[in-house]
């Protein structure tokens, strides 16, 4: 069987049993679960069923879910199963079947569906904890024993191995796995299931979900005893098609073929050859999966883990001897291979492409910049008389600057020089640590916890009607104190919860004998919750009541969210289709919009965008809403956001002639409402991520009357009209610059030429980072601006020593600082190491410090802050 035809078998044999099927969610998890980075189990986009939080939309799923996971990264390509990427079968049950039916279903597949000998198969269950103070699942035994697995082929193991939980907190119970047992062929009489060898190989997990973690390590019964089960699509292909290994399967063969094609090597020939082809293929399937779904590369969160194995598969594809750029190339083989059961493959393949190829270029400038960097520790440890480089220096490579520690140690070998492993491997695991406690995102605790629970034991959902009305009567259906002040449902509820990048709406509730105010609304999936501070009277539940939303704030939220409805289509237009949004504020003040772009804005591309989005509103444009079947809305373009949950009807807001998305926030009835537009800044948000704020509205008129008053005031500064500003500007700009060239010229002079010389190129900007000879601090600083104003884009850090006192100075230019440069940063981190402090603005700081003989390291630690800078 193909793996397309084993997926389709799994999930047609349990949609014969009553199972709907449901298409894979997205690997970036829906913004309700900010546990985790990335979609990690085949159950996470369930959470909210398996905890009681929303109705399944049927009590029974099944799907293939695109699944993401780097704790085995280290493994991929040195064993025959571990992976990056993968895709999850399951079926699920929400309160319905459990465990007999989970045990008789996996059975029926196993030895009907897949033709597996019984003998062969054997099982593996919870055997007890003391800690959870639990002891041996003797229900699933007893299930197990009931379809005729005798005791021998079952095996009790431990918390470790049959205790299965989401994260350190969150739904979990035992579970009972199988295993197919390959023979001697793959290992000794006395292996078992558990041991981590080859013969016995685990192909399905049956979780049977019966409670909740808490952070004390307590257990909670759930609402309902629940089923989740996981097979490994890769894993099962491979036993199928009978061969000894993942990357054997259809699923792979295309893809190491690839790397074998551009390399000339041959899987088999070696064992270096074949790890390098397999993590080329899995980590090419990594990526173009998580482009994909809209992640792109940065130094933070989920982007950097994308980052990480598109820097991997560079690398193990240099180790192969490919040449020339092959990124783009490969995620084109992925998509060939997957986009039959992906589609989104190919509508999203021109911001793959681009994406991968950016990346591409931009870790050979990061190999050049790194090469150069160790050619200085050679030069160090020659000098030095010494064999090692210190393993912190090689780590500093690593960790800060990207370089591969396997070309590290490559480049050192071949000048007779070595690192410190375990040295360097201390380090890692210091550096994996960090990355797993900041990794992981705080689950939702303390009031989020409370609202839920709060909104469980109300037994009765709030009726959202603030599409329609911005006031209804309603009644406090259930009313709770809560840390000095109330969490309420109503009835009915005008109030729009926060969601979507929406913030959620103010207003007052009302009863004749009291009154009290809506600081907040939280959304508990199609349900709400109120906070309230009282201010009048005392609130009870039973009681009818008036709802009012502040009406000013929710119309200025209205234009300023469809204004960035408008925003995004204009940029999309202008910049390409590799824009999506990644991330957004939608207030009554102002919007702020985060999109994918690898580059700043021109001041030509702001100016159109802006234009275009004013030019939408002047033609007045009708806005509307309408409910349709997520099919249907994506058949007619409209977009969805990256990390949302959408269920199987969705709200599509479409601006006529302009924009269709999925969006379940409030908006104006025409485009002409919003009044103006006004694009305030264009900055950089994260790597390969820009951010763009605006007002709209009433906002955005008096913004455009202060830069009225501002130019007003200007123009009678520089003695000139309104319309003459620029122009009397450039006129002072440039008498000052020819009176700076008719001072005379001090001793620096010289050595301004090599300081511009020494410049290196990082991300766009021109970087200078050295130790001068100056007599004082002002001419430091003097000397800096020089340089600066020669170079243009360009972050200057120079430093001396006078008098046994440390100068230190930054000089950035502004687009540099809009590049993610800050010279105040950079001089604190620089004087830190002098043992002294400094500051000043984004673009220009300064910093004292009492020990000369620290200035080299302080003038490198400002080239490793400002390198961070510019690449995070």
């Amino acid at each position: 069987m193909t793996a397309a035809e084993i997926r389709d078998f799994f999930l047609g044999f349990f949609e014969a049993r009553d199972h709907r099927r449901v298409p894979s969610a997205s690997l970036v998890p829906a913004a309700l679960d900010p546990s985790v980075l990335l979609t990690t189990a085949g159950m996470q986009p369930f959470k909210p069923y398996f905890r009681g939080e929303e109705p399944p939309p049927w009590p029974r799923l099944t799907s293939s879910q695109k699944v993401f996971r780097t704790t085995d990264i280290e493994n991929v390509g040195l064993t025959a199963r571990h992976l990056t990427f993968f895709e999850m079968l399951g079926n699920f049950s929400f309160g319905d079947y459990f465990k007999a039916g989970a045990v008789d279903h996996a059975w029926t597949l196993s030895r009907e569906g897949f033709g597996f000998d019984a003998e062969h198969v054997w099982i593996t269950v919870f055997g007890g904890d003391e800690v959870l103070g639990l002891g041996p699942d003797e229900e699933a035994i007893a299930c197990w024993r009931g379809v005729g697995v005798p005791d021998e082929r079952i095996v009790r193991l431990g918390r470790e191995d049959n205790f299965w939980q989401a994260g350190p907190t969150g739904p979990c119970g035992p579970c009972s796995e199988l295993y197919l047992d390959r023979g001697l062929g793959f290992g000794s009489e006395g292996d078992r299931p558990g041991d981590d060898t080859e013969r016995f190989l685990e192909y399905w997990n049956l979780v049977f979900m019966q409670y909740e973690l808490g952070p004390d390590a307590s257990l909670t019964p759930l609402p309902k005893q629940n089923i989740d089960t996981g097979l490994g699509l890769e894993r099962l292909a491979a036993i199928l098609q009978g061969v000894p290994s993942v990357f054997e399967t259809d699923l792979f063969r295309p893809l190491v073929s690839f790397g074998e094609e551009r390399s000339g090597r041959r899987y088999g020939d070696d064992p270096e050859s074949t790890r390098a082809l397999r993590i080329l293929a899995d980590h090419g399937r990594g990526m173009t999966m998580l482009l994909s779904d809209g992640v792109v590369p940065s130094n933070e969160d989920r982007g950097y883990i994308l980052r990480r194995i598109m820097r991997r598969a560079i690398e193990q594809g240099r180790r192969l001897g490919i040449e020339g750029p092959f990124l783009p190339a490969l995620c084109e083989r992925v998509t060939d291979t997957m986009g039959d059961a992906y589609p989104a493959l190919h509508s999203e393949a021109q911001a793959i492409r681009r994406w991968a190829a950016a990346e591409e270029e931009g870790f050979a400038r990061t190999l050049v910049q790194g090469e150069r960097l160790l050619e200085e520790m050679i030069t160090s440890a020659e000098a030095a008389q010494t064999s090692w480089v210190p393993a912190a220096d090689a780590f500093r490579l690593h960790d800060t600057y990207g370089f591969p520690y396997e070309l590290t140690k490559e480049l050192l070998a071949e000048r007779g020089l070595s690192v410190d492993d375990s040295g360097f491997e201390e380090l890692m695991d210091r550096a994996r640590e960090t990355a797993r406690r900041g990794g992981r995102r705080g689950t939702p605790g303390g009031g989020h916890d409370e609202v839920v629970a709060f909104a469980a034991r109300a037994r009765r959902a709030s009726h959202f009607v603030g599409y329609e009305a911005l006031a209804a009567d309603t009644v406090v259906a259930a009313l709770e104190p809560a840390d000095g002040r109330l969490l309420a449902k109503l009835e009915e509820s005008p109030f729009y919860p926060e969601g979507g990048g929406q913030v959620s709406d103010a207003g007052l509730v009302e009863t004749d004998s009291s009154r009290a105010r809506v600081t907040a609304v939280y959304r508990v999936g199609d349900d709400q919750v109120l906070g309230l501070q009282p201010e009048r009277g005392e609130l009870e539940a039973g009681q009818a009541a008036r709802a009012v939303v502040d009406r000013p704030a929710r119309l200025a939220t209205m234009c300023n969210h469809t204004a960035t409805h408008l925003l995004h289509a204009a940029l999309r237009e202008r910049l390409g289709a590799h824009v999506r949004q990644a991330g957004s504020y939608v207030g009554p003040d102002k919007l702020r919009f985060d999109f994918t772009h690898g580059q700043r804005l021109s001041p030509e591309e702001i100016a159109a965008v802006e234009e275009r989005v004013n030019g939408w509103i002047v033609e007045n444009h009708p806005v509307r809403a309408v409910e349709t079947t997520r099919a249907e809305a994506e058949s007619m373009g409209a977009m969805a956001l990256f990390g949302e949950k959408y269920g199987d009807v969705v709200r599509m807001v479409e601006v006529e002639d302009v924009s269709r998305e999925l969006c379940g926030g409030t908006h104006v009835s025409t485009t002409a409402e919003i009044g103006v537009f006004r694009l305030t800044s264009e900055t950089s948000s994260a790597a390969n991520v820009r951010r763009i704020e605006a007002l709209s509205g009433a906002a955005g008129v008096a913004s455009l009357r202060h830069a009225r008053s501002e130019l007003a005031e200007a123009a009678a500064v520089l003695r000139a009209t309104e319309d003459g500003v620029a122009e009397a500007a450039r006129r002072l700009t440039e008498r000052e610059r020819e009176q700076r060239q008719r001072r005379p010229k001090d001793s620096s002079g010289p050595a301004l030429d090599s300081l511009v010389e020494a410049a290196s190129e990082l991300d766009g900007v021109k970087v200078v980072t050295e130790v001068v000879e100056l007599p004082d601090a002002k001419t430091l600083l003097e000397v800096s601006d020089t340089v600066r104003q020669r170079l243009g884009t360009a972050a200057v850090v120079l430093g001396c020593a006078v008098d046994g006192r440390v100068h230190l100075v930054a000089n950035f230019a502004p687009a540099a600082v809009e590049r993610g440069a800050r010279a105040g940063e950079v001089i604190r981190a620089a004087g830190a190491v002098v043992g002294g402090g400094g500051g000043g603005r984004d673009t220009m700081a300064q910093a004292g410090g009492r020990d000369p003989g620290k200035l080299p390291d302080a003038i490198a630690a400002a080239r490793i802050a400002l390198q961070a800078s510019l690449t995070g």
